[in-house]
Parts: structure tokens; sequence; C-alpha cells
């Protein structure tokens, strides 16, 4: 009965997750990534105004009085081009600036739940020193997602295969959202990426409850922003409370 009882936990380490992200002790690694990205979005949509405006008043005058209307016509296009834009690019972006914070979230994640931080606290002095092996660690994964990606892809393309094509590519994406997450507090113990899969094949239906938890997340609109910071901390929850003491 428990391996049918794992993907529902899984599940619910990202709900886990999110109820994490309400500690104002992470606050900042949540906040400080999300505000730097509306700076961001806020300053592009400033200066494009400022050059639609631009445009707009050097064709006015080109134009009768009658068609004096077309201005605030040109003006109501640009605010839902921005809008659509902002809409379909604001997470992408948001979790691109995220990125850098998760190792640190990840941290400050595992000092409230055991009270003690990974070895070597995340410092600067480390990251740097661990950066080659930790470049080599994602060209690595970026070698597991192409080894199971382009044969799962082509499956799409045989008949009759290609019924159970989109299950397999699910459960895919399931099981790499699960290894991209739990690789910020793995690695902060100093786990590389094939002993990050070792600790997973484990208990393989947590994984893939927690990596279908995030899947289906990112695809509702404004909880998706903090889909990222949620799927740190549930990740961490989850290595603490599950993996941390395997020997696998």
């Amino acid at each position: 009965m428990e391996p049918l009882r794992q993907p529902l936990s899984g599940f619910g380490y990202l709900l886990a997750g999110f109820r994490l992200l309400l500690r104002p002790a992470l606050w900042p690694y949540v906040l400080l990534p999300l505000g730097v990205n509306v700076l961001v979005f806020g300053l592009l949509l400033w200066l494009a105004a400022g050059e639609f405006g631009a445009l707009v008043d050097s064709l006015l005058p080109t134009l009768p009085d009658w068609l004096a209307w077309l201005a605030w016509l040109l003006w109501l296009v640009f605010g839902l081009v921005a809008a659509i834009l902002v809409f379909f690019t604001f997470t992408l972006v948001a979790n691109f600036i995220a990125a850098p914070f998760n190792g640190l979230l990840a941290e400050a994640v595992e000092r409230l739940l055991t009270g003690a931080a990974p070895p070597g606290g995340g410092s600067l002095r480390q990251a740097l020193r661990e950066a080659p092996q930790a470049l080599l660690d994602e060209l690595r994964k970026l070698g597991y997602f192409l080894l199971w990606a382009i044969p799962l892809g082509l499956l799409f393309l045989v008949p009759l295969l290609n019924l159970a094509a989109p299950l397999l590519w699910t459960l895919f994406s399931a099981w790499m959202l699960a290894l991209q997450y739990l690789d910020y507090p793995l690695g902060n113990h100093g786990l590389r990426f094939a002993a990050q899969r070792r600790r997973l094949r484990g208990q393989p239906l947590l994984g893939l409850g927690f990596g279908g938890a995030v899947l289906l997340t990112t695809l509702i609109p404004l909880v998706n922003l903090l889909v990222m910071p949620a799927a740190v901390a549930g990740a961490t929850r989850l290595w603490v409370e599950r993996l941390q003491d395997e020997r696998r």
C-alpha cells in the first residue's frame, strides 16, 4: 500500500513548500528576486512607452484632425500587446532571475527545518570552488535529458506507440522537474547529479508525485510565480524527511 501513497506524498511536499513560504524568515529569498523582476519589467515598459509615445507624437501632425482619435486607439493596442507580452514572459524571466537564489533558499529552509545549515554554509568561496564541477554537472544533466527526450520525442511519430507518447513525456517531465529542484538541497550537501539520481531512484513514485505537482502548478496563472521557490522549499523538506538518511 505504501507505494500507492508515494505519489500523493510527493504531491504533498509541494504543498508543504507553499506553506513554508509563509515563514517570514524565507521572504527575502522570494521577494528579492520577484522585486528585481518587477523593476526590470517596469523599466522596460517605461522605456517602451516613451519610445511609443514619441512615435505617436511624430505621426499625429501628419494626420487630418478628424483622425486624431487614432492616438488613443494606438495606445490601447500598445497596452494590449504589452499586457500579453508580460503575461507570457513574466514567469519565465522571474524564474531566470530567481535561479541564483535557489541554493540560498534551500539552505535557509534546511536551517529552518533542522536548526543546522548544510556543510560549508553555501559561502561565496565554496560556490566559486565548486563552479567547474557544477558546470560539468549541468552538462551531464543536459546529456541525460537528451538521452531520454530524443527517443521519447520520436515516439510521437510512430503509429500506435504515439498513443502512449504524451503519457510517457509527462512522466519524464515530472521526473526531470523532481531532479531539477532536488538539485538545490542535495547539491548543498555535495551530492552531484549521478548521486542525486541514485537517491531518487530509491523512491521513484515519490519523485514522480513531487515533479508532477510542480508540472501541474506551473500551468496555473499567478500561482506559477511562486512555484519555483515553493518547489525548492518542498524539495528541501523532501530531502530532510525522506532522502537524507538513505545510503543508496
